[in-house]
C-alpha cells in the first residue's frame, strides 16, 4: 500500500475586528435625560438642559465642516468626522462604565449599611456622611456627567449624518496578527511537516 503525499492544507485566514464602541452601547451604559432628571432632584444637583447639549454640539460639528469644507475633499471630510465622533462616542462609553461602577459600589455599600450588626458602615461622627452616602453622591455625580457626555456624542452623531449623508458607524480596524505568536506558528510548521 503506498501513502498518498499530502498537502497540508492552509488554514483560511479569519481577519477579526476590534470591537468598537457604538452609539447603542452609549445609550445602554449612560442614563437618559429622565433619569438624569430624576437624579438630579433626588440629590440637589443641577438639572442640566439635555437637548441644548446635543443641539449645541451638532451645530458645532456642522459648522467645522462647513469651515473645513474648501480645505477636505468628500472622503478627507469623511475620515476627519469619523474620527471626532470616535473620540465624543468613547469618551461618553468610558464615562458610561465609570458610572456603572459606581451604582454599584454604592449599591452594595447601601445593603452593607442595611445590616445592623455590622459596625464598619455605621455612620461616621456627627456632621459627616457615612460612606454609603458619600458613594451614592459620588453615583450621582457620575450620572450627570456621563449624561452630559451621552447628549455631546448623540449631537455628533446626528452632525455626522447631517454633513456626510450617511448614518456614522464606528470604524473597526482588522486585529493584526490575531492570537497568533511565533512560536505556535512555528508549532503549525512542524506539524505541517509530519503530513
Amino acid at each position: 500500500m503506498t501513502k498518498t503525499a499530502r498537502t497540508p492544507r492552509q488554514p483560511a485566514k479569519v481577519v477579526q475586528l476590534r470591537k468598537s464602541t457604538t452609539l447603542e452601547m452609549v445609550r445602554l451604559a449612560c442614563p437618559d435625560a429622565t433619569q438624569a432628571t430624576l437624579i438630579s432632584e433626588s440629590f440637589g444637583l443641577p438639572v442640566l438642559d439635555s437637548d441644548g447639549i446635543r443641539d449645541l454640539h451638532e451645530r458645532l460639528i456642522v459648522e467645522t465642516a462647513a469651515s473645513l469644507s474648501d480645505g477636505l475633499g468628500e472622503r478627507a471630510m469623511q475620515i476627519h468626522l469619523q474620527r471626532i465622533v470616535g473620540a465624543y462616542v468613547g469618551s461618553a462609553h468610558g464615562a458610561g462604565q465609570f458610572y456603572s461602577r459606581a451604582v454599584t459600589e454604592a449599591r452594595d455599600a447601601t445593603a452593607k449599611a442595611a445590616n445592623d450588626a455590622r459596625d464598619v458602615d455605621l455612620d461616621g461622627p456627627v456632621g459627616f456622611d457615612s460612606t454609603a452616602q458619600r458613594k451614592r453622591e459620588f453615583a450621582a455625580d457620575m450620572a450627570i456627567q456621563s449624561h452630559a457626555l451621552r447628549m455631546a456624542a448623540e449631537g455628533t452623531v446626528a452632525a455626522y449624518e447631517q454633513v456626510v449623508g450617511e448614518a456614522w458607524k464606528p470604524f473597526e480596524r482588522p486585529i493584526e496578527n490575531p492570537g497568533q505568536t511565533v512560536d505556535r506558528k512555528a508549532a503549525e510548521l512542524q506539524m505541517a511537516a509530519f503530513g
